[in-house]
């Protein structure tokens, strides 16, 4: 009998779902490991897949094999994620392969793509001229140069059919080629000099050369850029070394640098009784086996270092650590703390670092050479081996909640890969979801409270100002008050700092036409654009379009625009007109969106060169400035209106977690509420920070409309360009969601299909959106309709022309 090759399971970075088995040719079978990615082929083309382990379930003698193996010594993840990698997929219903590569750094895979040129049978009868005008085109176009299907298509301004291009191919007109692009992002390497003979003798050299020389013998080997800070022309000599065999060159790999200053070292503090009884509890945990604990904690009461002290205890007994963190506006404080306290074996992973600085994060945690990691949502799949414990700062905020490809809740998922590495996990926030605190109550997670400041600080004061006693007022006083404008005084008179909170960003929200009353919409999406006037242009927050601040009405021509709403410049320009002696700053989307303007403006007003910062939700979480004394809460009912069940969670936390920003230090802290609905009861507990109140009353009106934690819901969202098909598509998945549940199954009959309907914003970025929400009181019904839709129904998940994902848990409606 022939002897059998290895066999692994695969999974391809394609939307299939499903693996696929393949046999090792005997020159790769050393190399191939699980968690390494390898080229194989699929279908006509060769595509990057990615190694689960050994497989023998396909028994068949004619296997495809594996064509090549892409990574050479490091796996890219430990084969312990390999379950947390199949338990996403099977609970999010997505391809496992498209999780793995959503889950690695980005420009890292190679790929194979088609390009078309023309044969001589083709020029031929483009010279002789006995083509039709579609294929005449086309054969115009790929003489000139070859190309992409894509690219074919831009350049020739038409949507050229895939099927014209397979028929020309069969008549010989054409012939289709499939070339790799090898990988964008690669590992930096510099050049390094060393020694080669130990004992040579620079006496008989220039002097420069014996410089060189004597660095290396003291030094050891090092790169030649540092060699050119003793001798300017150092690469020259080095070469010159180099052939007269007294030095060898070589390419040594280097790690980009995402940190920039470095930090002091710290001394951890004496914690108090309340920190020290936390940290006992968690600790344990990262030991004994898998918990969950929810850490609530009031603003101030000194989180951060209950998470540094549980992570420092998981690296004392050879475990891990992962901190999550919910928006890159958070990670450089926090990342500054950790690595004053872990020093170099702290690694950061987010969205704002480059795609080079990204790989190389990922390849220190990789190594083993990073066992504490800090980042933003993404950061759940950092590739650590044995996480001893897993913390989810603010686990409350809805920024955990990833909308893509891959919708995922980076706070659910820390939950089972802790569990999976029979580990710790601690969600901590001053504001608990209701979801974590329901939990607590069914004995899911244990509870852990830190009930007072860090130095005692008393929590401030809150004054409620009711707006709508203040209708009539003009200008800056619109947007503060005078009970606002007064205490804003009296704060600067004082040396103290302001900050002053409004949800919304841009100048004017809602420009309307003076002569017709039609609002500036934005081209693709159905909302009104937004006045950036810094900028000069209206721009949508949706899909980013924008245009002129000198546009007319699209609807009569008239150039009279009226700039109703607020946003945070509108209030910048308030503020600066009221005290114009003060130095004001924003904090925004806007004025972050260079890279280190965010931490210019964290150490700005650190060493308080800002008197008043003026921001959006970003300056409400995790920011510790001890000068702030007074907080100002423009307009507290923004996200009441929200059509989502969660409005008035989302509305307590974000006013409760910006109240928290006042009196952090010595000085008593302050807080001014404006607000059109002061007797909501979201209003009323985020006034005096008590959760329970809110929750109590919350949690009935979960359970009198069985919404989630009392039910589980998933939404199908549908989109595509054309307004006819998206609406066709909806209603006969709609029609097929009601067959499945009238199919006799017990299981499916208690999923309540809500839907087909329109979205609220019904068109973003051009395409038409519908949804269906399904909703049961266990998941496992709702996964079982929702399979059975995928199978019965494959062309629509995900679709070419109409699109439709999957929203498992999800969190916006709109």
């Amino acid at each position: 009998m022939p002897t059998r090759h290895k066999q692994v399971e695969v999974a391809v970075a394609m939307p299939v779902f499903g693996t696929y088995t393949y046999q090792v040719p005997p020159a790769l079978e050393g190399l191939v490991e699980a968690g390494k990615r390898v080229l194989v082929p699929f279908g006509s083309r060769r595509i990057t897949g990615y190694v689960l382990g050994d497989d023998s379930r396909d028994t068949a003698d004619n296997l495809k094999p594996v064509d090549d193996v892409i990574d050479d010594d490091t796996p890219l993840f430990p084969a312990e994620m390999i379950p947390f990698f199949r338990w996403i997929a099977d609970y999010y219903i997505h391809p496992i392969g498209e999780v793995i590569s959503d889950a690695l750094p980005g420009g890292i895979n190679p790929s194979e793509y088609a390009v078309f040129s023309p044969t001589a049978r083709g020029r031929r009868a483009l010279e002789e001229n006995t083509l039709d005008t579609a294929e005449k085109k086309v054969l115009a176009r790929l003489t000139e140069k070859a190309c992409r299907w894509a690219a074919l298509c831009k350049n020739t301004g038409e949507d050229i059919p895939r099927s014209l291009l397979e028929k020309m191919r069969r008549q010989g007109l054409i012939e289709k080629q499939h070339q790799l692009k090898r990988q964008t992002v690669r590992t930096k390497t510099e050049r390094c000099a060393a020694l080669a003979d130990t004992s040579a003798d620079e006496s008989g050299l220039s002097e420069p050369k014996a410089k060189i020389i004597q660095h290396l013998r003291t030094n050891g080997q090092s790169p030649v850029a540092a060699l050119k800070k003793i001798v300017p022309t150092a690469a020259a000599h080095v070469r010159d070394l180099a052939k007269k065999e007294i030095v060898c060159i070589v390419e040594q790999e280097v790690y980009r640098d995402p940190f920039g200053d470095p930090v002091t070292p710290d001394t951890p503090p004496r914690l108090t009784a309340e920190q020290q009884r936390v940290v006992r509890e968690a600790a344990e945990a990262v030991t004994s086996g898998f918990r969950t604990y929810l850490l609530a904690g009031v603003t101030g009461s000194g989180k951060t270092e209950v998470y540094m002290h549980i992570a420092a205890h998981a690296l004392e007994h050879n475990r891990t650590a992962l901190v999550l963190v919910p928006e890159i506006a958070l990670i450089s404080e926090i990342e500054r703390r950790f690595r004053a306290r872990f020093g170099a074996r702290v690694a950061v992973l987010h969205s704002g670092l480059s795609a080079g600085e990204r790989f190389d994060q990922w390849m220190r945690i990789a190594r083993g050479e990073a066992p504490v990691v800090i980042g933003a949502r993404s950061a759940v799949f950092a590739p650590l081996t044995q996480p001893g414990v897993i913390i989810v700062d603010e686990e409350h905020d809805t920024s955990y909640k990833q909308e893509g490809r891959l919708h995922y809740n980076a706070r659910d998922m820390a939950v089972v890969r802790a569990k999976l590495a029979n580990g710790a996990v601690v969600l901590g926030s001053a504001t608990p979801s209701v979801q974590s605190v329901y939990n607590v109550a069914a004995g899911k997670f244990r509870e852990l409270n830190l009930t007072r400041r860090i130095h005692r600080q008393a929590m401030p004061e809150v004054a409620v100002v009711d707006l709508r006693q203040h209708k009539g007022l003009k200008g800056a006083r619109r947007f503060i008050t005078p009970p606002l404008e007064e205490e804003i005084r009296a704060t600067l008179g004082r040396n103290e700092q302001v900050l002053l909170f409004l949800n919304r960003r841009g100048f004017a929200s809602y420009p309307v036409c003076a002569q017709c009353g039609e609002a500036l919409k934005c081209r693709h999406c159905d909302i009104t654009l937004t006045l950036h006037k810094k900028a000069n242009i209206y721009k949508c927050h949706m899909c980013g379009y924008f245009r002129a601040a000198v546009s007319k009405c699209d609807t009569c021509g008239s150039a009279s625009i009226k700039q109703l709403g607020t946003g945070t410049e509108k209030l910048e320009d308030a503020v600066a007109t009221l005290f114009p002696e003060a130095r004001v700053a924003r904090m925004d989307k806007d004025t972050i969106n260079r890279k280190g303007a965010l931490l210019k403006i964290l150490k700005d007003l650190r060493e308080q060169k800002i008197d008043i910062l003026v921001g959006t939700q970003m300056v409400a979480k995790g920011h510790d400035f001890p000068n702030i004394t007074l907080v100002g809460i423009i307009c507290a009912d923004l996200s009441l209106s929200f059509p989502d069940f969660r409005a008035g969670e989302m509305t307590f936390q974000v006013l409760a977690q910006v109240a928290g920003r006042a009196g952090r230090g010595t000085a008593p802290g302050k807080v001014v509420l404006q607000t059109y609905s002061p007797d909501h009861f979201a209003i009323r507990a985020a006034r005096i920070q008590d959760f329970m109140s809110f929750y109590n009353q919350e949690i009935k009106f979960r359970k009198a409309l069985q919404y989630p934690p009392f039910a589980r819901m998933t939404q199908l969202k549908i989109s595509g360009r054309d307004k006819t098909k998206a609406r066709q598509q909806a209603e006969d998945l709609g029609r097929l969601c009601q067959q499945i549940q009238n199919s006799g199954d017990p299981n499916l009959k208690q999923v309540q299909v809500l839907g087909p309907i329109e979205s609220p914003v019904t068109r973003i970025a051009g395409r038409y959106r519908w949804q269906i929400l399904l909703k049961a009181p266990e998941a496992g019904a709702v996964r079982k309709m929702l399979n059975l839709l995928r199978t019965q129904n494959p062309s629509a998940f995900p679709g070419r022309e109409i699109h439709t994902a999957i929203d498992v848990d999800p969190f916006f409606m709109m």
